[in-house]
């Protein structure tokens, strides 16, 4: 067999070698494009930041005439992700020293229909970062907008207010109330004026 004979063959070898492996780099693009990820937001506005500007409103009572908002959505109410860093993030600053794990105790229960500064997205995050009297810290200068709205979620899914899919699991140590992702899904009343 003559070189050149032997040349051709190679170069036949090496087209077909290149083909395979544009076709496996081919379908290793189109896989990875067809990833499709979780987004995670990580800088996340409070809900006075709005650009409208509209107040936010924490109960009924209101002086003067009547004032309209718009709605806040939660950015993190349906991100499984962000409701369990916000389960982290609420023992982390002893919130349950007070909440009793959402049951309710020194602060108020944070599990039944009887919410006395509103159950919206916005206004549980007014709670935590501005504080309220008789003993709600301000959260404000220790924690992240983005941190206050993950604890916002996950106040919230205590209640059963977030979709199903994005509650957090119960811990095996705790006994004495249901998973927050079989809590039923409720629709919170506002009490009384605040006290």
């Amino acid at each position: 067999m003559s070189l050149r004979c032997r040349n051709a063959g190679w170069k036949r070898g090496a087209r077909r070698t290149s083909g395979v492996r544009l076709a496996a780099l081919m379908a290793s693009v189109v896989l990875i494009a067809g990833c499709e990820r979780e987004a995670r937001r990580f800088q996340e506005s409070p809900p006075t930041a709005s650009p409208t500007g509209d107040p936010l409103v924490v109960s009924d009572l209101q002086p003067g005439p009547a004032v309209v908002v718009s709605n806040v959505e939660a950015p993190y109410d349906d991100n499984a992700w962000a409701v369990s860093e916000g389960k982290s993030l609420y023992n982390a600053m002893n919130c349950s020293g007070c909440h009793f794990q959402g049951g309710g105790g020194i602060g108020p229960p944070l599990m039944d229909d009887d919410w006395t500064y509103g159950s919206e997205p916005q206004q549980v995050f007014a709670s935590i970062a501005e504080g309220r009297p008789n003993g709600m810290p301000a959260w404000k200068f220790m924690l992240s907008a983005q941190q206050i709205w993950e604890i916002t979620s996950y106040v919230r899914s205590l209640s059963g207010l977030n979709p199903k899919g994005a509650r957090n699991a119960r811990d095996d140590h705790m006994m004495r109330k249901p998973p927050e992702a079989s809590t039923p899904n409720a629709r919170p009343k506002n009490s009384t004026a605040p006290r």
